[in-house]
Order: C-alpha cells, then structure tokens, then sequence
C-alpha cells in the first residue's frame, strides 16, 4: 500500500476536513484536537459523501436517579461524523457506527512527520 504526502500540516486546521482524491480513491482527512483521521468518503449505508457532513459532538441525554429527564447536553469527548444524505452517525476516531458495529467508515493510516501528512491508501 503506497503512503501518500497530502499536504503540510499547517495547511489544515483543527476542526476541519479536506476532501482528497488519489486516483480512484477519495477520502477525507480530518483534523480534530490536533490528531489527524482519514475516512474513504463513501458512507456504507447508501454511498453517502459522509466526510463531508458535519462533525459533531455526542448528544447526551442527563435523567435524575429517580427517572426524570433533565435535558440533554454534547459529550465532547466523542466527536460524530454526521453523513450529509441520511445522517448516519459514525464515531470519528474509530469510524464504527454509533448504533451497528458491523457498519463502518473504512479508515486509512495516517502519519505525520517533518511538517507534513501522509496517507497510506
């Protein structure tokens, strides 16, 4: 599997995705909380451009110990890919989705050296 230079590290801010196509292969790079992730932008519900969608932290529903619902609030530490078509919903770090772990984002290395980002498609 060949390791691809995508681009300098500074070219991407945290928070955001590039959408890169390598032949036939397009995926996004994400740079989230400093960490780099690549997902091939393809959602495995319906073919979904899914690393275009949003990113989003988990909504969280708070209940009392005696049952009452207290309102929701985000968990930031489990930041969402939301796919555009249908809002699918897979966890950004591990591309699982949040509901069916047989469902997946197919995730490619990354690695960061010198300044730069490489991906191994």
């Amino acid at each position: 599997m060949p390791e691809v230079l995508v681009c300098r590290s500074d070219e991407i801010k945290d928070g955001t995705v590039r959408i890169v196509e390598i032949g036939e292969v397009e995926f996004g790079l994400i740079r989230h909380n400093g960490m780099f992730y690549a997902y091939r932008n393809i959602c495995p519900h319906q073919g979904g451009p899914v690393c275009e969608g949003l990113r989003m932290p988990q909504i969280v529903d708070c209940v009392a110990a005696d049952g009452r619902f207290l309102g929701q609030k985000f968990d930031e530490t489990d930041v969402h890919i939301v796919c555009p078509w249908h809002g699918y919903e897979y966890h950004l770090v591990t591309g699982e989705h949040v509901a069916n772990k047989d469902l997946r984002l197919q995730k490619y290395p990354v690695s960061e050296r010198e300044g730069s980002v490489y991906v191994t498609i």
